[in-house]
């Protein structure tokens, strides 16, 4: 299957809850966005876990997309999100984010934070976007080269002027795909 590059061409997108048989795709997606990819069996397991929500994006029945969070007792912790890195800037990732924080929302979660490369500014422009704050620095996070994590923080989702962004964010990205 060719893949176009140009971020014009629209291709029909839909979110579904990863399963365990999307695992294998996922992991070799997971290869193409990482350096450090995750396991088939850590997969599994977040797949099987309760406290855990993964979710993959699909064209057709080819995963191009896949995310996920920990939910604990009030907090969304978002544990990885990826994007075929041919398709990136289609708002793919944006998308399965505001899935995610919607989720988090409906189960009561009222804080949700992540960890983002310190050289990703891309990610961290779209976290900010919804109200994410850096507040922390995790020096030397990354194995296999030693960078630097950002912390981003919501510490309030259920705040009215969280609520009228993202809102209005959601509205804004369902105009463009």
């Amino acid at each position: 299957m060719v893949i176009e590059k140009a971020a014009e061409v629209r291709i029909p997108i839909r979110i579904e809850r990863m399963q365990l048989d999307d695992v294998a795709q996922v992991v070799e997606l997971d290869k193409r966005c990482f350096p450090n990819p995750w396991s088939a069996a850590a997969y599994a397991t977040e797949v099987q876990n309760p406290s855990a929500y993964y979710i993959v994006a699909k064209a057709d029945d080819r995963i191009v997309g896949y995310a996920g969070m920990w939910l604990i007792m009030d907090e969304a912790h978002i544990t990885t999100l990826g994007v075929e890195p041919e398709l990136r800037g289609r708002k793919i990732g944006e998308r399965l984010l505001v899935n995610l924080l919607d989720e988090a929302i409906r189960l009561g979660a009222r804080r949700a934070t992540l960890e983002v490369r310190k050289n990703n500014q891309v990610a961290q422009n779209m976290y900010a976007k919804y109200r994410f704050q850096a507040v922390a620095v995790r020096k030397g996070y990354y194995t296999d080269n030693g960078e630097d994590a950002i912390v981003m923080w919501i510490d309030d989702m259920w705040e009215t002027e969280f609520l009228e962004t993202f809102k209005a964010c959601k509205k804004q990205l369902r105009n463009m795909t």
